[in-house]
């Protein structure tokens, strides 16, 4: 052998075959190396693109680590070589179902505050109706301005610890709740407690639905979003059946046990596609800035913030406006819950044909018309005196209202060409989304006041909303079409 010959060879350089002998010892060399670049996830992390399959991971030992593995359990050993995504199976929709009771327990129940606004009227009085929406409003801002970070957390891989976060919040929400008799008390336990868990249980899991779908995307997200419908069913439904029974604290209780019961299961099903992107970890900020930039998806958030707080005044007032002078002869209070049964048990067909639809057409080419149709119901609105007319109205709008949310998060995922940042431009939308929500429906409840129980006020203002809303949307359509090209009536 030459002097000159090092003792370790190049592995940059394909070094020459001198004997059988000096290969013979350089695979040895190489062999012995390797056996100390192993990762004990993956496996021999030289040999990934080997047809030898690396080692399996070595079980947990003792009962703390076992639990912790069933709870935040590691992506296939393919995560990293997961391919297109199916865009179907058992796997893309049993994911999408469960997601679907994730949203149904958390938006269906935040959804439903019009039963508990109706009923704190009377629980808190003489506390006003701006007051008392602030217990709502708190929950809806929160989930909304959590998603930027939750979104942020799910594409770093913390899905799990995100997700059994939201459930401790969720039971500890309802229960509280239930034993609640001050308005901080409610501000506390409805408010802060269940807007911290729908924050850190929504957005991780719409993010893991997204991955597994691209040409069916829309759909699954119109899927999802029906949880709003089914919760928002059951929830006034509960309430109407349970709370002249067993009164208020043992129908939350009932509430919170039905979660807990759906949650768990929902949590063990869910599993994450494929494995977070490295740099999702390393120093990324928070908020992807760069998406500001973009106009299409600036004037798109921009007319979202709108459009769903015009929609958020109808789901907080509709049954206390049944309740009041100008409806004739006013409704009972288990009618007036009749009013947001049907508002969203009929949001399902607005909500799945729309969906199905902007797989086709393109979200933002039904946005924004949804957006000036809900306006015309709002205005509307405010030539509705008696029982026939409410609920005529809640019939037609609640099909216009429900197309209007499904399509929020599919435009979001439409303009979004980096899906390795999903959820964190989804969390960034619903994070300024949060921003309307909080602050228009006490808006509303102030007008209410201010007009001594008129809602006329409220009713245009949530039209006005949606004017706006429609034609900011309507911009950012225009700037997409300007930025990437394609017609008027091309798919975006």
């Amino acid at each position: 052998m030459s002097t000159n010959t090092p003792i370790w060879p190049d592995l940059n350089e394909k070094p020459a075959v001198v004997d059988d002998k000096q290969a013979s010892a350089t695979d040895t060399s190489l062999d012995a190396r390797e056996t100390h670049t192993t990762d004990p996830e993956l496996g021999n992390l030289d040999n990934l693109d080997s047809n030898t399959p690396s080692a399996p991971p070595r079980p947990p030992s003792g009962l703390w680590p076992t639990v912790l593995s069933y709870i935040n359990p590691p992506p296939p050993p393919d995560a990293d070589h997961a391919g297109p995504p199916p865009n179907g199976g058992w796997a893309a929709w049993s994911t999408c179902v469960c997601t679907h009771l994730v949203f149904s327990n958390t938006w269906g129940f935040v959804n439903s505050f019009g039963i508990f606004q109706t009923y704190y009227a009377d629980f808190l009085a003489p506390l006003p109706p701006s007051t008392i929406s602030w217990i709502g409003s708190v929950q809806v801002f929160l989930a909304f301005f959590l998603s930027a970070i939750t979104g942020r957390l799910g594409d770093a891989g913390y899905f799990r610890s995100c997700y059994w976060f939201g459930v401790v919040c969720m039971a500890l929400g309802l229960f509280g709740t239930s034993f609640a008799t001050k308005y901080w008390q409610l501000i506390l336990s409805q408010g802060l407690a269940v807007g911290l868990a729908a924050g850190f249980l929504c957005c991780p899991t719409m993010s893991i639905v997204t991955t597994y779908f691209s040409t069916k995307r829309s759909l699954a997200l119109g899927v999802i979003t029906c949880g709003n419908v089914s919760g928002g069913l059951v929830y006034p439904a509960m309430a109407r059946q349970l709370l002249p029974r067993v009164g208020f604290a043992w129908t939350l209780r009932a509430m919170g046990f039905m979660q807990v019961a759906l949650l768990i299961p929902a949590g063990l099903l869910i599993r994450p596609r494929v494995r977070p992107n490295k740099a999702a970890t390393q120093g990324q900020p928070l908020f992807d800035w760069k998406a500001l930039r973009e106009p299409e998806y600036a004037l798109y958030v921009l007319g979202m913030i709108f459009n769903i707080g015009g929609t958020f005044i109808i789901y907080y007032y509709i049954a206390a406006f049944g309740r009041s002078d100008n409806l004739t002869p006013s409704l009972t209070y288990p009618q007036s819950l009749n009013l947001l049964l049907i508002f969203n048990g009929i949001g399902i067909f607005g909500r799945l044909t729309a969906a199905y639809s902007a797989d086709f057409v393109g979200p933002l080419n039904i946005v924004y018309p949804m957006a000036f149709i809900s306006a015309v119901c709002c205005f509307g609105w405010i030539a509705i005196h008696d029982q026939p007319g409410i609920y005529g109205w809640i019939s037609v709008y609640g099909i216009i209202a429900g197309a209007l949310q499904a399509l929020f998060p599919a435009g979001l995922t439409s303009l979004t060409t980096d899906m390795s940042k999903i959820g964190q431009r989804i969390g960034m939308g619903f994070t300024f989304i949060g921003i309307s929500v909080v602050a228009g429906p006490p808006a509303a409840g102030a007008m209410v006041t201010m007009l001594h129980g008129s809602y006329l006020g409220a009713q245009a203002f949530a039209g006005s909303m949606l004017v706006v809303g429609g034609l900011l949307v309507m911009g950012a359509k225009v700037a997409r079409i300007r930025r990437v090209g394609g017609g008027w009536f091309g798919k975006i």
